[in-house]
């Protein structure tokens, strides 16, 4: 029967949120474990994910994941969302996992799903060596082109001219303007204003955010850190016409990494929808690269021949 434990650990100098799921509880050798860092706007408690976590515990995996600085029920201020110092706090819960006894600090393996969120997954393992493998799910490569494409260019330069204005504002006074965080740095589409899937999140969330994170966000660019991941394991999940986190993100970070690789396209379905649509078949496959990656063989992940992989998955 899994056990799960709710902990707290400090990362520069914010006390953070965690929840530790082990598959059993006491006795065994340690687990391997998989390392969860919310996506845009998310949480750890968010629903959404409970399936995913469920079928890695089932397998023998520990499960972590945290509420980043400023989230949920961790420290920090709210109002500004940096996704490169959540990487930050990523690896804290990785210096914390290596204080457990019940985790094999030598089979880390991160997960991350919904824009910066799977693009954490990706940047965490670039800068970490304990992270032996990734699945990142509709992730962002380049948060500018992200921004950039949620908007009509006349849109995207009155966007880019409020960021200079608030610059000098900041400057000027020491404070910037605050936006709405739904709409106010992301432009939602209609599937996302209508969709209940992150319902239990989004009464959480802060209703304002500083306009300055969407300069956090032109500064973080996975796609600059994925080759150095190699030679360990990379996965991506992206949706086919995705219009929320475009496909192109991810098949450009496929394209770059250098270790053993697998992308699947989701098609058929939309961003929000396909969580529930391909559950069955994505989460499977999720479970079964960890643990190809984190328990079968030599968790170096040293292959002659790196698997390379593209796999379409469709529903009738």
């Amino acid at each position: 029967m899994s056990h799960q434990e709710e902990v707290h650990f400090w990362s520069r100098g914010c006390r953070l949120a965690g929840t530790l799921a082990l598959p059993r509880k006491g006795g065994g050798p340690p687990c391997p474990v998989v390392v969860q860092g919310p996506g845009w706007l998310g949480l750890r408690s968010a629903k959404l994910y409970r399936p995913y976590h469920a079928a890695l515990l089932e397998a023998g995996f520990a499960v972590f994941t945290l509420d980043y600085r400023g989230f949920g029920d961790s420290e920090g201020d709210a109002s500004y969302i940096d996704p490169n110092g959540q990487v930050d706090d990523i690896e804290a819960a990785l210096d914390y996992l290596a204080t457990r006894s019940e985790i094999d600090s030598r089979r880390i393996g991160a997960f991350g799903s919904g824009g910066t969120g799977g693009g954490n997954a990706v940047a965490v393992a670039a800068k970490d060596p304990r992270v032996k493998a990734i699945v990142s799910q509709v992730p962002v490569a380049d948060g500018r082109d992200w921004l950039h494409r949620m908007r009509r260019e006349h849109e995207w330069l009155d966007f880019l001219a409020r960021i200079e204005a608030d610059r000098g504002q900041r400057a000027a006074t020491g404070q910037g303007e605050l936006v709405p965080a739904r709409d106010g740095i992301l432009v939602p589409t209609p599937e996302r204003r209508a969709t209940t899937v992150k319902s239990d999140v989004d009464a959480r969330i802060t209703e304002l955010v500083q306009l300055a994170s969407a300069e956090a966000i032109f500064a973080y660019r996975p796609i600059d850190l994925v080759p150095r991941i190699a030679p360990r394991a990379t996965m991506f999940i992206c949706v086919e016409d995705d219009s929320v986190t475009p496909e192109d993100h991810a098949f450009a970070l496929y394209e770059a990494a250098q270790g053993p690789k697998r992308l699947v396209v989701q098609t058929g379905t939309t961003h929000y929808a396909a969580y529930e649509r391909y559950q069955t078949l994505i989460i499977p496959l999720i479970v079964d690269w960890f643990r190809r990656f984190l328990v079968s063989g030599d968790v170096q992940v040293r292959e002659a021949t790196p698997i390379a992989d593209i796999s379409y998955l469709s529903l009738p």
